[in-house]
Order: C-alpha cells, then structure tokens, then sequence
C-alpha cells in the first residue's frame, strides 16, 4: 500500500505519516512510496495511539529496515501469541489487511454489558459519538453510510440518525436533559501526582532569584556571569520583565532569574521569590536598604526559601558595607560574620570581584537544600512570563520544577493548552527538551497563560483539551455569578455607564508586550488615588495596538497607552481618522507620570481674582455720541488698562467687563496710581452716576494637582 493511499483510510494527511516513518529512521520522502506490512502495520498503530488513546494489542517493535527472521523475537506482554505457530514473510503479507478488518468487523456488543442509555444534547461529531459508543470511528462511518448517510470524522449527524446508529451498537440515546451546572472539581494530575522513588531522584540545579532595589545592580550582577550584556538593552537601564537564565559554574548548572526591582513590579517580584529556591538580595554598598529592599526580603521570608545578601558596588569611593551590615541587624537579620546565619558577600558588578565566592556561595547552599527531582517523568513546572508574539502566537517561559518536557508533549496551564511545537532556551537556541529547574520558551499554546501559574502534561490532547474547557467553563461560571470583576466591557455598558456621571474620568485602553507588565502598570495606575478625577481601565490586553482598540477607544472617548508594543497596519490610520490618541511608552514611570498629567489636565484650573485697586467717581462728563466718561480719584492700589474691571453701587455689582479708555489729562495712561485723578470710559457702559466705585482686578487660573 502507498502512503497516501494509507492517509485517505486512516484520515490523516501524508506529511504526518512521513513524519513518523522519518522519527523511526526510514528515508522515505513521498507519499507515493509503497509500504510493507511491518511498516503500515506500525503506522496504524501510531496512529491509532496519537488520535485514539489505545494502541494496538499486536503492536511489535519495527526497524528502520524490517528483516524477516524465522523466529521473531516476541515481547513480554504478547505471551499469549508466542504458542502460536510463526508466519512467513510471504504468508504473513498477504492476509495482513484482511485479518484486520475481519478483527474491526461489526463487534456486536457484549451480552454481560446489557443496554447503555447515553444523552446528547443533539447534534454531535462523529469522533465524539464513536468515543461515546466505544467504538473505532471507521466502523461508525460503515454505520452512516449503511443509512445513505456520507460524513467524515470531523462532521456532525443529527440526532435522529445518531439514535438509528446508537440501536445497532444497543445503546439507547436519549436528549440531555438542562441541569444546573455543577461545581467543577478539581482535575486529576495523573502524570505528576504519583510520588517519586529514591532511586528516580537526582541532584537538580538551583533556582537562584536576583532581588532588591531598583538600580542597585542586580541585571549587571547577572550581566557578568553570564559575561552578556543584558543590562544595556534594557529601556531606561532598568529590568521591566523577569528573565531566566542558566550558567555553568565549577561543573554545576545554575538557573539564574533576574526580577524587577521598580516599585510598580511587587507581584513580580513576589512571584519570582515563590519560584525559586535561593534568594539572592542585592544591597548596594553606598545606598544601603531602600525601601523595595526592605519588600524583597519580606517576599523571601514569605516563601520560606534561603537567602544570600549581596552587597554589591563596593568598589564605589562611597560603599560602606558594615553601614548594610547594622541595617540587616536592625532587621533581626544578622550576619554570619557577625554570629548569624545569614551569608554575605561582597561583590562588585564592575570589576567582578566576589563573583566567584558569590557563586560558590549558592552551590554550597544548593547542597544542604539538597534539591532532587525525578528527570523522568511527565514534566510540571511554572510559568514565568507569557506574552503574544507576532509569528509565533502566544508563547510563555516556563520553568520545569520536575520531569522533561519534550516536544509534542500536551501541556496544561489554567485556562490555556496546547501541544509543544517548539522550545527555545535563553541562548535563542532551538531544543528538544528541558530538564528539572530548565527555563524555556514554548510554542504551540492555544492561548496566553496568566504568568506564574502551575502547567502539566497530559496524555494526550483530547485530556489536556478537556482539562483546559473545564477550568475555562468554571471560570466563565464564576464571572457569571460576579465574582469576576476585571470583566472587559462592552460598548453599550461604557456607555450606559458614562451616561449621568458628572465625575472627571480618564478612559485608558491598555496594551503591553507581555502580561507581567500588564499587571504591574494596572497595579500603579489603580494606586493613583484623586478625589478630583478618576482613572478607568476600559480595556487591557496583551498585543500590538489594533484597529478594534481604536474603535473600542472612538466609542468610549479613550485614551490608548501602549508599552514595548507597535501599530498594526490600519490602526494609525484609524486613530487619526476617529481622533484618538496613541501613547507608546517604554519606560514604566514615564508612563506613570504622563498618566497623572493627563489627569490633572482633566480638572478645571482654579480661578483666582487679585484686586489691584478701587476708584471713585467723583464727576461725570458727557461726550454725546462717544459716551461718558467717569472723572475719578483712585483711592487704593493701582487702576490698569489691562485686566477686568468691575462698577459698585451700594455694594451692589452694576456692571463687570473692561475699561476702553485711561487718560491722565490729555495723555493716554495704562496705570493710574493712587492718589492721582483720571479719566475712565468704560467699555459699553454709560450707566454711571457720581459716588460709585470702580474696582480694577485681574483673574489668574491655578492649575489643580489630584
């Protein structure tokens, strides 16, 4: 039989056909090249393991190039077929196919079961009933098409046909009757959840994990191990994502991860402490303990793991490492130089001094944690970041805590899932598989994971597929019930919302290269606090800016921020058409700033009214058609020009508006001081009379702050 002729029975394609034939070392290249039995015997079989779950009982080991023998070799679990007497290459090639179908006969059902009742909802696929009816979909679509009913695996059949079908197998179908949704339970791990023998246990690397203050040295730490230059690539000089990566030291692996130390990255930073195994806390030696220090060492208490402080910048004029030392003390952390526990080293990220004792440091740590893991078995770990790339899809660095992951392996993590199509190591290099305490980039997810949840293997993708709608129903169920407030509105609800609010708000849409970000920069926007104005996230996501997001952004009078993300083609266009405005930032507190001026540019300036002086009209001389003017003294202060002025009467206001004219004498005037007389003509106002005053004032707007 030719591969292609073997795709069409199986219903698959060609190319994954010459894609099991190549991963078993044949040196097939089309699709038109004929098979022996061993080898379509072996292809059905793979075939039926991949799609199906349950590869066949007579499956035998297959060589790149099958050689017939007169005795075969027969594996253990067939013990049953070795009494049987052993067939010849010519015999066993002829009857092969045959044999087969007289074996995928129509089986009927057996009489120790009795009837089955199943419920449907009503149309169903093909692939699905022949797993609901325990049967091979080959022989379902013999069925369909005994009833003149023609359908693929992929189709669906009506109800009423399903019921005929479902009679000849004996089982009674019936319509799912509504029910409430239950609550879903927890899902099973079942390659992960068996306990490891101590013989399957081996040493693992370390997880080591950089934290403390903001530019106090902990990329360019991790900039000279690894002797790279991250540091410099980084927007503003400072680390806005968590990167992993491992180095060889003394013939040991080490898994370095590098996180934030800005104060909007704490849920990063918390993360980061949850994921490792030693916490490195980088203390700058002229600085001492700042503030998100102080929180780095509180993560790492949290989550119980072991520390090492770094004091790093030593070679600086004004390092004062024992000033760092009183500091721990007073933090009840006291140094091993000092009768303590806790290790210190000093270190210096520019000349590399210490580095060495550092990293000797964390291996004689990683010793007496005594970290093992079991290299073989289904793998398991944490997602450290995940992000949408354009042309590669989502994507997620991960972190392997137990097992090998290998490629094609069905993989879990919360609401998402997929196949592993690719891994990508820190390097940029392409691998086939990750160890225990392995940092990796997948491909191959259906969606982004939320960074630092778990992920598992699976079996296969039917389980992990169902795992994976689920956990997806019962969170859909949850943000039903209301529990789920971080819901993306709708048009309509924007504006039914907006509709009667008289408050000041400023509408973002907000879309970062990879969710960390997107969690950080929510949490700082969501820390502005302003009885004045307020601030509402319309909408966030992970992505370049799009066209839907200007729409979404014209609807709602939004403003669209964007960090470490582009313009897809259209939606510059869109934005300047619809007039909305397109913030790209790559810096975190830049975009925090502007944000708060966009706020305080939402609230009206205060106005503010300075009395420069008073004048009273002592007489009035009528000009006929020019009007009158107002013969004044000016009490107090100065009368100018320019500015406003205002007519009293009884302390009544009269008239407010502008002088037209100030003349001293004959000569035009801009000021008239105190004491001296005037002429004043005010503009358009002729109703004066003697006694009243006029008060010269300028008006002088203050800027509001939140």
């Amino acid at each position: 039989m030719r591969i292609c002729d073997l795709a069409k029975e199986l219903m698959t394609t060609g190319k994954e056909l010459l894609a099991l034939l190549q991963a078993r070392g044949c040196t097939a290249r089309s699709t038109q090249a004929n098979l022996t039995p061993e080898l379509e015997q072996y292809l059905r079989d793979e075939i039926q393991r991949i799609y199906y779950g349950d590869a066949s009982a007579d499956e035998q080991p297959v060589g790149t190039e099958p050689v017939a023998t007169e005795e075969p070799e027969v594996p253990p679990a067939e013990t049953d077929a070795a009494d049987e007497p052993q067939a010849t290459p010519a015999e066993s090639s002829a009857p092969a196919e045959p044999e087969a179908d007289s074996v995928s006969a129509d089986e009927p059902p057996s009489a120790d079961e009795g009837p089955r009742t199943l419920a449907i909802k009503g149309h169903v696929v093909v692939k699905d009933f022949a797993d609901m009816l325990d049967v091979k979909p080959n022989i379902l679509i013999t069925a369909l098409m005994g009833l003149n009913v023609f359908a693929s695996i992929n189709m669906k059949i009506e109800f009423k046909v399903a019921q005929k079908v479902a009679e000849k197998f004996g089982v009674s179908l019936e319509h799912e009757k509504k029910a409430p949704p239950p609550q879903p339970k927890p899902q099973p791990k079942p390659d992960t959840s068996a306990p490891d023998s101590k013989d399957d246990l081996q040493v693992r690397p370390p997880v080591v994990t950089f934290m403390g203050h903001v530019d106090h040295g902990k990329t360019s730490l991790l900039d000279y191990i690894r002797k790279a230059h991250v540091a410099a690539g980084e927007s503003g000089g400072i680390t806005q994502s968590i990167g992993a990566y491992q180095v060889d030291y003394d013939g040991r692996t080490i898994t370095f991860l590098d996180t934030p130390g800005h104060e909007a990255f704490t849920a990063m930073r918390a993360r980061g402490a949850n994921l490792t195994d030693i916490a490195i806390i980088v203390i700058a030696a002229d600085d001492g303990i700042m503030p998100q220090t102080k929180e780095a060492i509180q993560h790492a208490q949290a989550a119980k793991v072991a520390m090492v402080i770094a004091i790093n910048k030593c070679d600086v004029r004004s390092a004062n490492p024992d000033r760092v030392k009183r500091q721990l003390q007073q933090m009840e952390l006291t140094p091993e130089e000092w009768g303590g526990d806790l290790l210190t080293c000093q270190v210096s990220a520019t000349t590399g001094d210490g580095i060495n004792q550092l990293l000797e440091l964390i291996l004689l740590q990683a010793e007496m944690l005594e970290l093992k893991a079991n290299p073989r078995r289904k793998a398991s770990g944490f997602v450290i970041e995940s992000q949408l790339e354009a042309g590669r899809g989502p994507t997620a660095n991960i972190l392997v805590a137990n097992g090998t992951l290998q490629l094609n392996d069905a993989i879990v993590s919360e609401c998402s899932w997929g196949r592993v199509k690719a891994m990508i190591n820190d390097q940029g290099a392409s691998v086939r598989t990750a160890g225990p305490s392995a940092t990796v980039k997948v491909l191959g997810l259906t969606s982004v994971p939320d960074p630092g949840s778990e992920f598992h293997v699976y079996k296969n993708d039917r389980e992990a597929r169902q795992v994976a709608d689920e956990r997806a129903a019962a969170k859909r169920l949850k943000e039903l019930q209301g529990e789920a407030s971080d819901r993306t509105m709708t048009i309509e609800e924007l504006l039914q919302e907006t509709s009667g609010s008289d408050k000041r708000t400023l509408k973002v849409i907000l879309k970062t290269d990879v969710l960390g970000s997107l969690e950080a920069i929510q949490n700082s926007l969501e820390a502005i606090q302003s009885d004045k104005v307020g601030l509402e996230i319309i909408s966030s996501a992970v992505g370049n800016i799009t066209s839907n997001d200007v729409a979404l952004a014209s609807a709602s009078k939004a403003l669209i921020l964007g960090f470490h993300v582009g313009k897809e083609g259209g939606a510059n266009a869109d934005a300047k058409r619809e007039g909305v405005e397109i913030r790209l930032h790559s810096v975190i507190f830049e975009m925090i700033d502007d944000v708060k001026n966009l706020m305080t540019g939402l609230l009206d300036p205060i106005v503010k009214q300075h009395i420069n002086g008073q004048a009273a009209i002592r007489q009035i001389f009528d000009m006929g058609k020019r009007g009158k003017v107002a013969g004044c003294m000016c009490l107090k202060g100065r009368i100018t020009l320019k500015g406003h002025a205002r007519l009293k009467r009884n302390d009544d206001i009269i008239y407010e508006g502008k002088i037209a004219s100030l003349r001293r004498f004959q000569n035009e005037v801009s000021e008239v001081r105190e004491g001296q007389e005037c002429g004043i003509v005010l503009d358009r106002f002729t109703q004066i009379e003697e006694g009243d005053i006029i008060e010269s004032y300028e008006i002088e707007k203050v800027a509001q702050t939140l």
